[in-house]
């Protein structure tokens, strides 16, 4: 403990020292891949060039790099959460804070997460000291059932958060999105298809070249690059429709499967229905978001090759959409060959992730459920969120030529206890301070008499 204690005291210090990417290797360390395997005992990563260019046992430290003996700690990739609004509030309660929703907007699809996200928000740093590096941003439906259009982000204190910005499209069927299309679901799909099919006219019409993960995450300077498909002169389009000139143009890429679609619903028939979209439009890159019963048509989800992002704490339905909740959704998708995440909205905080996949093993002692292994907990949390968003073999995961995201932990990080202890991002080592951090630290040891007049009220 003690040795843990020293690590995070060498930590605050360093938060003072200008970012760069460092050279180092993490020993002696309890190792979790990320990858679906379980931990390693003894083991070690190298990290040079801001890369990870070693993960396991056995391995020696090159000359020159500096070696950090991880003690009894245990060693990960960092977290990836996803779906979060990391960086698009500060005060839920505040309107003028929150820019989560915006149901006042002439723009619903063409809304974009990106230049609004603030990576001096207190929720950012929160997180980032809870270990995860990475996360999927976006704002929620409200005035339509599109979001619009999130971002890939990490959680680096450069102050220049955005990964990946219009990485994907959000989309609310099932209670919610049958409530805002106008009371039932069959107008959320009706406003859906024809959504999708005045995109699809529109992007002909336009003849608008599909743009590439490139062009996306280019930057220039502190300015988010200009989507090609909003600039130009416009096209003719005929007066029958009910997307806006943006929103239309936002949506090309979706209906060309060069955007993922993220679907949210949990009704099984839902699902099913959700599922059928790829009948009429094949190339949609289609995610589900949600689906509390998803395990009734796990098949089904398998044999359509599309990714679930799920709730694995819900088991008490609080929508008739959920009746069929269980903690054991998770674990019966993965077993009928669904590749499925845990939501970042697990119980209601993107810190609660490592719980509930904790939550999933434990699982695996209770007769008839069905639980999670270690590894695939983890796995849930770390690489299958980041292959859910693209970047497969880049982040979730110690391997070779992966991102140099690393967290170092006072122990089992599925254990609610557990903390990290130092977080590494992209090589670089993280400040674990925060607002919160800083109010323990003033009133940790405070006497009595230092309480504020109305403490005892």
């Amino acid at each position: 403990m003690k040795r843990l204690l020293a690590l995070a005291t060498t930590a605050l210090t360093l938060a003072a020292i200008p970012a760069h990417a460092q050279d180092f290797a993490i020993t002696n360390a309890t190792l979790a891949l990320g990858d679906g395997s379980e931990p390693i005992e003894d083991g070690t990563v190298v990290v040079r060039g801001g890369e990870v260019v070693a993960a396991g046992s056995g391995i020696a430290v090159p000359a020159g790099v500096e070696a950090i003996d991880a003690g009894d700690g245990w060693v990960t990739p960092g977290l990836f959460a996803t779906v979060t609004t990391l960086g698009l509030w500060d005060v839920s309660a505040v309107s003028e804070s929150n820019d989560i929703r915006a149901g006042d907007a002439p723009f619903s699809a063409a809304l974009d997460a990106a230049p609004v996200v603030n990576p001096n928000s207190q929720h950012i740093l929160i997180h980032r000291a809870a270990g995860i590096t990475r996360a999927a941003t976006t704002t929620m439906p409200s005035g339509s059932i599109f979001a619009g259009q999130g971002a890939i982000i990490d959680l680096d204190a450069d102050g220049d958060p955005i990964v990946e910005p219009r990485a994907f499209q959000m989309v609310a069927l099932g209670e919610g999105g049958g409530r805002i299309a106008g009371g039932s679901r069959a107008a959320a799909h009706a406003l859906l298809r024809n959504a999708l099919r005045e995109a699809d006219s529109y992007g002909d019409a336009a003849q608008i070249p599909g743009m590439s993960a490139e062009a996306r995450s280019t930057r220039t300077g502190d300015d988010l690059p200009i989507d090609p498909r909003l600039s130009g002169r416009d096209t003719d389009r005929a007066g029958d429709v009910l997307l806006t000139r943006f929103d239309a143009a936002a949506l090309v890429p979706v209906v060309r499967g060069e955007q993922k679609l993220y679907i949210a619903v949990e009704r099984a028939s839902d699902i099913r229905s959700a599922l059928a979209l790829k009948g009429e439009f094949p190339a949609l890159d289609m995610v589900l978001v949600g689906a509390s019963e998803g395990w009734l048509v796990a098949n089904e989800i398998a044999a359509a090759g599309v990714p679930v992002i799920a709730d694995a704490l819900n088991d008490l339905p609080d929508s008739f959409e959920q009746l069929a909740a269980t903690q054991s959704n998770v674990g019966r998708m993965m077993r009928a060959g669904v590749q499925v995440a845990i939501s970042a909205s697990s119980g209601q905080n993107p810190r609660n992730m490592p719980q509930a996949a904790g939550n999933l093993v434990a699982l695996s002692n209770v007769p008839g459920a069905a639980g999670l292994s270690w590894g695939q907990a983890f796995a849930a949390i770390s690489s299958i969120p980041a292959a859910i968003s693209g970047y497969a073999g880049e982040a979730g995961v110690l391997a070779a030529g992966a991102t140099g995201d690393v967290v170092i932990w006072d122990g089992d990080p599925l254990e609610v206890g557990s903390v990290p202890v130092r977080v590494f991002i992209g090589g670089v080592e993280q400040p674990l301070d925060n607002h919160q951090s800083r109010l323990k630290e003033r009133y940790r040891d405070l006497d009595e008499s230092d309480l504020p007049k109305a403490y005892d009220r």
